[in-house]
């Protein structure tokens, strides 16, 4: 990294001697003698396939939800699939753009650059999902734990407020990161390379670092820590007072509930996992210059990251059972015995109403 060079000339010459981000080679030699030209070019092969899986993948989890009719009860899981799928899709659009290797020109490819080339609108939707998840956490946490306060308090307006502001700050971090540290030379896009001086780029790179991933694990830990002493104090009321007839109904609710927050804690945990390697080596690469955007360990550290995007809704098919039930059923040869949990909830009350019934007689 670098600070802001005064010239276009200046910042030709540090690009070519110090670092530079998605860089795309003009000429085939170029792509044949750099060997950080050949890891690029494979690097991006790798992620329109995790891009092209990932909006496979997402897009039959958003049918599930819909067909379960779990987007009406989970608004944010469904939310952060939608920034999920938008995220893949951007991806390939991206990372196929960058595979043309267009030389770039004028208004209309500065434009290109500080869109796609950059991977500005890349970033959106995944800086939005983290903080979704951030917001899934607390929701979560407030049900949970403060499950009075929350049926009294907690309205669909100030869900969709925190779903607002989980987009809306993402894009407006993503395009002032992107167009203040970026720059069109030669039809070439360098992305987040200019800074005013080390000391911006360094603290920059401190606070992303705390924002987007010491604060959200200690946010998880300390959470989802709260909702399991919960659930299991809740777990072991229920079983003493277990017995025949309707106790069985708040039972269905609370494995309803225990499994919503056991999927989160995976997803939880597997973003931690898998963020952590891309965020340890952007801080480093901010707080030491001897690091690029061209080095392997960026390469792997980044793609780590995206697999997030194509495995995540696998979680969802194995874990979430109403999800499960649904793509269980597009399956032929499968029969799925477990009825949906609107159809155990109305069998467990006719039940009830049986055994009240001959009581009275």
């Amino acid at each position: 990294m670098t600070s802001k060079p005064s010239s276009v000339e200046d910042l030709s010459v540090v690009m070519t001697t110090e670092t530079a981000d998605d860089v795309t080679p003009t000429t085939d030699a170029d792509v044949v003698t750099s060997s950080s030209s050949g890891m690029e070019f494979y690097f991006q092969c790798a992620v329109v396939v995790i891009g092209v899986v990932g909006t496979a993948a997402n897009a039959l989890i958003l049918y599930g939800l819909v067909a379960s009719k779990q987007h009406k009860k989970n608004v944010l899981i469904f939310y952060q699939n939608v920034l999920d799928l938008l995220s893949s899709i951007l991806l390939v659009i991206t990372y196929a753009i960058k595979l043309c290797n267009f030389r770039l020109s004028g208004s209309g490819g500065y434009w290109f650059c500080m869109l796609l080339v950059s991977e500005n609108l890349i970033w959106c939707p995944i800086v939005a999902s983290k903080t979704n998840l951030m917001v899934i956490t607390i929701e979560r946490y407030l049900k949970a734990v403060y499950a009075i306060w929350s049926k009294k308090k907690l309205r669909k307006w100030m869900i969709y407020s925190a779903m607002a502001f989980s987009s809306s700050s993402a894009i407006a971090h993503s395009f002032a990161m992107t167009f203040s540290t970026s720059a069109v030379v030669d039809g070439v896009c360098y992305g987040y390379v200019i800074w005013q001086s080390r000391v911006s780029q360094m603290a920059y790179g401190i606070w992303y670092f705390l924002s987007f991933y010491v604060i959200v694990l200690a946010l998880f830990i300390f959470c989802y820590w709260r909702i399991l002493v919960v659930i299991r104090r809740q777990a072991s009321a229920v079983g003493g007072h277990s017995g025949p007839g309707p106790s069985n109904a708040p039972t269905l609710s609370h494995q309803i509930q225990t499994n919503i927050i056991k999927t989160m804690i995976l997803i939880s945990a597997f973003y931690a996992i898998s963020d952590m390697p891309l965020q340890v080596y952007y801080l480093l690469l901010n707080v030491n210059a001897n690091l690029t955007l061209l080095d392997s360990g960026y390469y792997a550290t980044l793609f780590i990251s995206f697999l997030y995007i194509c495995t995540n809704p696998f979680i969802y098919a194995v874990k979430f059972d109403p999800v499960k039930r649904v793509l269980l059923g597009l399956i032929p040869c499968v029969k799925t015995p477990v009825q949906p949990i609107e159809n155990v909830s109305m069998a467990v009350s006719r039940t009830a109403a049986k055994r009240t019934g001959q009581s009275h007689k």
